[in-house]
């Protein structure tokens, strides 16, 4: 006799990057890690020629296999399903910038959005993409976060990266620091905060501490530093999320806010620019960091490192921050309404 069980792994999308770079190997040595299947149902976005290569290149075996979608994927260890649009050539060189291999990335992200938004998968996981070959291919985002929320209409989303001693969150990314200093405001730093809450609440913390960096030195040093941006832009936000509820502290000097985060008090950090957080981030875990974007209808979680077109191809880059952004997709990830009923044997 047989029982059966509701299978309430989520499909993730796991888009390959540029293929020039290491995401063809990080893609393939995350999808062979033993928690892979355990824990998810993934399928990558990329291209099967390069991936074989990239497995080649660390020297493991995998069964590479090309699939219309996430239904027609079987999910056991060993087995990598792909979805490929064919869009490399198959002498593409490794470590080079190129439009080709730009154009292929941006492809992978617009069919893995699609994918997301039909219900079709419930994360997203993405091995890098450089943004000279996205640029050079006539594609002007700034970077990955913003063609995410192009391609599912999302006006507004925020960037988290999370390590295990720390996770932080930003108000502004990739601007320039005139410009992010101009464009903090009240609204901006509330919304990006209570993203950050409703992340880890899915996460599960159930009542998360918050500590919100300042703009200035020594957060101004009562007017000392700067022109009272922190009194304008920051305390009438944190004011306003004291009042539902949530523990939001600051605005704090970023130095010791960022000690005291890695030391445990904090379960996020709220930086107001992008080198303001992504500094001590890369101090204090980069191996095992991971790129999450919030405030997207699926949730899209990305290694915290670049192409390394340096390194691509010999087999010698770390796989380990691809895992922990699989992991942390799933983690972060809804059971599919559609769980698949799988037969087990009954005692």
């Amino acid at each position: 006799m047989t029982t059966t069980t509701p299978d309430t792994r989520p499909f993730i999308a796991v888009t390959m990057g540029d293929g020039a770079g290491v995401g063809p190997e990080v893609t393939v040595g995350a999808l062979l890690d033993e928690a892979a299947y355990r824990d998810a149902r993934p399928v990558v976005v990329g291209d099967a020629h390069r991936l074989r290569l990239g497995a080649a290149a660390l020297g493991v075996e995998a069964e590479i296999v090309e699939v219309d979608g996430p239904a027609g994927a079987l999910f056991t260890p060993g087995r990598i399903n792909v979805v490929d649009p064919h869009l490399l050539s198959a002498d593409l060189p490794w470590g080079a910038v190129s439009a080709e291999a730009g154009h292929a990335a941006y492809e992978y992200i617009r069919i893995a959005c699609e994918l997301g938004m039909a219900g079709l998968v419930q994360g997203i996981c993405t091995a890098p993409l450089n943004k000279a070959a996205l640029h050079e291919a006539g594609h002007v985002f700034p970077g990955h976060t913003e063609l995410l929320a192009h391609f599912m209409g999302v006006g507004e989303v925020s960037m988290m990266l999370s390590t295990p001693k720390i996770k932080v969150i930003h108000v502004t990314t990739h601007i320039g620091l005139i410009d992010a200093i101009a464009k903090i405001e009240p609204g901006l730093v509330e919304r990006t905060v209570r993203r950050g809450w409703e992340a880890l609440r899915r996460a599960g913390v159930d009542d998360p501490r918050i500590g919100v960096c300042a703009i200035n030195p020594h957060a101004g040093e009562n007017g000392l530093f700067g022109y009272g941006e922190e009194a304008e832009k920051i305390t009438p936000a944190i004011e306003v999320l004291q009042a539902d509820g949530i523990r939001a502290v600051g605005p704090l000097p970023a130095d010791p806010a960022f000690f005291l985060g890695g030391r445990g008090d904090y379960d996020l950090i709220v930086a107001m620019y992008h080198d303001q957080g992504h500094g001590p981030v890369k101090v204090l875990g980069i191996e095992a960091g991971v790129n999450i974007t919030v405030g997207l209808p699926v949730i899209r979680t990305s290694v915290d490192h670049g192409t390394a077109f340096d390194i691509a191809g010999t087999g010698v880059v770390a796989v380990g921050s691809m895992i922990e952004a699989l992991r942390q997709a799933v983690e972060m990830s809804p059971s599919p309404a559609d769980a698949v009923e799988v037969g087990a044997p009954s005692a």
